[in-house]
């Protein structure tokens, strides 16, 4: 048998952060931001312009100079987590950077590394719940005993094993070595602004697609392969329908005239669709610059982006099918239009061009990245834009900055370009950025090793500390934490309903008996077993002449195997399928399960042990953990599945990471992935697209988290059994279940998963709540811990949906 049921190879993540959250608003995943500026067009060579022609400027003007509006709803206290790819056990001192930054927020200490959690200043209170004596073995043997838990917070992450004094370290109370300033130690890796730097121009990527002499306007545009590529809409396209062509009739030449163009967008109950339009003609005149009211109920103004607000936009009458029909009559035949992302424009208008210069494209980047808007106008034209005092941003602003690129390129020319050596700016002005944001926070932070207790106390508060009496910590001793000590778990659990209204943060104490070490690494290997057994399928009967290469492709097509056998001690051949992930063994079940193949109808289920007696009831539960709901499996992915994704991006609105997983020995990605979304709504909606006829992919919900593939991909040699070989628990096991006793772990996880539960439905809306499982050592190893973590009321209709 195979170590692992997971790939031992490493996992391409996209953790995609605060870029996310910009991007997403705007519904540009993964794409550059783009900027604004109010630049005037320089003098270049001459154009035919249209007439110049103002359509709702005015009032456009003045809409801005209002107050903005406050978003429908109030702001919310929220997490989000991007745990590295190779990261993903939480250290106790990560967790240490979460707990300081939500007693005093950016201001006073660094933004956790591993973690974001926006709108600090919403929080109301912190709890810390510490269940001494389990670890992630005990969650996932009782995962079922768990119910509230694993269904009320999505977020969960892997904790290292316990260390001498686990609450110390969570804390920050142990010394750590002091490190040195780290503006001073990033500023000698910065390049001198005056050094030359040598540059091989036949490298550089402009250079190989236009050449080093200058071009012409129709050199410039973009193929109809590269709209396709890049998804621009286009005839006959079919998510184009009913898209609005402009007048154009192919009488494109060197002189065409060019218009700037830019939208701004909301976010619908449809999606995001159009609010404002600015087209700028090549002399630099708005020859349009209206706002719109989108057709569907606006559930956020997104105002930061587009510095549309409510006030603003309610005395607009106007509608799309206006703005198509006045840009019908205002584009000549032979017009050009110039944008940043271009495309994404051209959908919000649902109008169809097939002339166009995408200067984000124009402008050729390495390893197929884009360069900001704002950047370009820095290092090209020489601009500062998108000032941060500035509500929104400014469409027509935005069109003038993409205009003057494209007369900038079409005067000077590629080797121009390419000697301003554009990728090493880039690189240049990103590690510039970073230490200067180093440089704020050593300026901000004097003391970079405090402790919890310290920040607590530089606001004039004190720390709950809730424990048995006869549970020893350095905390409980510390200056500015009010020890409470009880005699039992059910007395921490009395006291922690009156106090912890009374302080902005506790931490409750709750301890338990640990199984025997022996025992312990027999469920270890148990659980392990179980994994496995549940990601094998047994197929059949199958007809003796069957196609077995036929067969072995359909099974393959579920996801990753790790095993095939076939069984000919059966009157009729059968398939024993051991898959990388239960997904794919789950998948593969609900589709062939019944299924006439050959003429004959066959069976794929699992092998029926003692372990897998549960299997189904399991499967239910599993995706039904909040986790697991907004993450999505799929399988039959290819390599350009990534690129494919992003370029169709405006269809997955909440996409939060891509997870592709490559094999370890090749270096090639698996043919399968997972795709996680803000909300279970988002990730059903895409998996019914990319389940379609025109992906041709097969997927379903996931079952597992990340944390779990870590754990799995550790499988000891010893663990490995033939499958259908009976185990039988060992003597002080069978015992234990025997009498079930009110401390045996399997009971407590059942009662004390109520019991915090309902403590935590009484905690105030804002509270930042922690279940630490922090892991238990003995002399036979060590078993890591577990992490769960939510806001109350941060996705409260999704929880009390779960657990109804």
């Amino acid at each position: 048998m195979p170590h692992s049921l997971f790939p031992t190879g490493r996992v391409a993540f996209a953790p995609l952060g605060n870029r996310l959250e910009s991007c997403l608003r705007r519904g540009r995943l993964m794409e550059p931001e783009r900027g604004r500026t109010g630049a005037l067009l320089q003098k270049g060579r001459k154009r035919r312009r249209a007439p110049g022609k103002h359509v709702g400027a005015a009032e456009a003007r003045r809409a801005r100079s209002e107050p903005e509006e406050r978003r429908p709803g109030a702001k919310k206290a929220r997490l989000s987590t991007f745990l590295l790819a190779e990261n993903y056990e939480v250290t106790h001192g990560q967790l240490c950077e979460l707990l300081k930054y939500a007693v005093l927020g950016k201001s006073s200490v660094p933004k956790p590394s591993w973690c974001q959690l926006f709108h600090q200043n919403q929080l109301n209170n912190v709890v810390v719940f510490v269940l001494q004596g389990m670890s992630q073995l005990h969650f996932y043997k009782f995962y079922l005993e768990f119910g509230f838990l694993r269904k009320a917070f999505r977020h969960k992450f892997r904790l290292p094993p316990p260390s001498s004094d686990f609450l110390a370290d969570i804390i920050g109370l142990q010394k750590k070595q002091t490190t040195g300033d780290p503006s001073k130690m990033m500023q000698g890796s910065l390049p001198s602004a005056s050094s030359e730097v040598t540059i091989n121009l036949q490298n550089d990527p402009i250079i190989q697609k236009y050449g080093s002499k200058k071009v012409g306007l129709t050199r410039c545009l973009l193929t109809k392969e590269e709209m396709k590529t890049f998804h621009f809409p286009l005839q006959d396209f079919p998510d184009c329908e009913n898209f609005v062509p402009t007048k154009c009739n192919g009488s494109i030449t060197e002189s065409s005239p060019l218009f700037g163009l830019d939208c701004e967008m909301c976010l619908t109950s449809k999606g995001r669709e159009l609010t404002r339009i600015s087209l700028v003609a090549e002399g630099g005149c708005c020859v349009m610059d209206e706002l719109v009211k989108p057709d569907n109920r606006i559930l956020d103004y997104l105002t930061s982006f587009s510095g549309i607000t409510k006030k603003i936009l309610n005395p607009v009458t106007t509608r799309l099918k206006d703005v198509q029909r006045q840009l019908k009559a205002l584009l000549p035949p032979d017009a050009v239009l110039v944008g940043h992302s271009l495309d994404f424009d051209l959908r919000a208008l649902k109008m169809i061009h097939p002339y166009v210069i995408d200067t984000s494209l124009l402008y050729v980047r390495e390893q197929g990245r884009r360069f900001k808007l704002k950047f370009l106008a820095k290092a090209i034209l020489g601009k500062d834009i998108q000032c941060p005092d500035r509500l929104g941003h400014d469409a027509t602003e935005d069109a003038r900055t993409t205009l003057e690129l494209a007369r900038y390129f079409l005067k000077y020319g590629p080797k121009k370009i390419a000697e301003l050596n554009l990728e090493a700016l880039a690189s240049h002005q990103e590690l510039q950025a970073s230490v200067q944001e180093q440089r704020n926070t050593a300026e901000v932070v004097q003391q970079p090793n405090t402790s919890v207790l310290e920040c607590l106390d530089s606001v004039g508060q004190k720390l709950l500390f809730l424990t048995r009496e006869a549970d020893a910590s350095e905390l409980s001793s510390s200056r500015n934490c009010q020890t409470v000590k009880c005699l039992s778990n059910k007395e921490v659990l009395e006291q922690a309903r009156m106090e912890i209204p009374l302080f902005p943060f506790s931490i409750v104490q709750f301890s338990f008996e640990p199984f025997s070490p022996s025992l312990t690494e027999e469920m270890d290997k148990r659980m392990r077993i179980k994994w496995t057994e549940m990601s094998t399928v047994y197929a059949g009967p199958f007809s003796k002449n069957c196609n077995l290469r036929a067969l072995k492709r359909l099974f393959k097509s579920f996801g990753s195997v790790q095993s095939m056998t076939l069984v000919l001690e059966t009157h009729q051949p059968h398939l024993c399928i051991q898959y990388e992930v239960l997904e794919a063994a789950q998948l593969a079940i609900e589709s062939l399960h019944g299924v006439l193949v050959d003429g004959t109808c066959i069976k794929v289920q699992r092998p029926v042990t003692e372990l897998t007696l549960d299997c189904d009831t399991l499967v239910k539960e599993l995706e039904q953990d909040s986790e697991n709901r907004g993450t999505i499996y799929l399988s039959g992915v290819s390599e350009t599945f990534k690129e494919h994704l992003l370029q169709q991006s405006n269809l997955f609105f909440g996409l939060e990471a891509v997870i592709l997983p490559k094999d370890l020995k090749s270096g090639k990605h698996k043919k399968y992935c997972f795709l996680k979304f803000k909300t279970f709504g988002s990730a059903h909606r895409a998996l019914s697209i990319l389940t379609g006829k025109d992906w041709k992919l097969k997927g379903r919900h996931a079952l597992t988290s990340r944390h779990l593939h870590a754990w799995l991909r550790a499988l000891p040699p010893e663990s490995r059994r033939p499958l259908g070989l009976r185990v039988i628990p060992p003597a002080s096991e069978q015992q234990a279940l025997q009498t079930l006793k009110v401390d045996h772990p399997k009971i407590a996880a059942w009662r004390w998963g109520r019991k915090i539960g309902n403590l935590s439905h009484s905690l105030c809306p804002g509270t930042l709540c922690l279940i630490l499982l922090p892991g238990t050592e003995s002399t036979h190893g060590s078993h890591c811990g577990l992490g769960l973590m939510g806001i109350k009321g941060e996705e409260e209709s999704t929880t009390l949906n779960m657990c109804s």
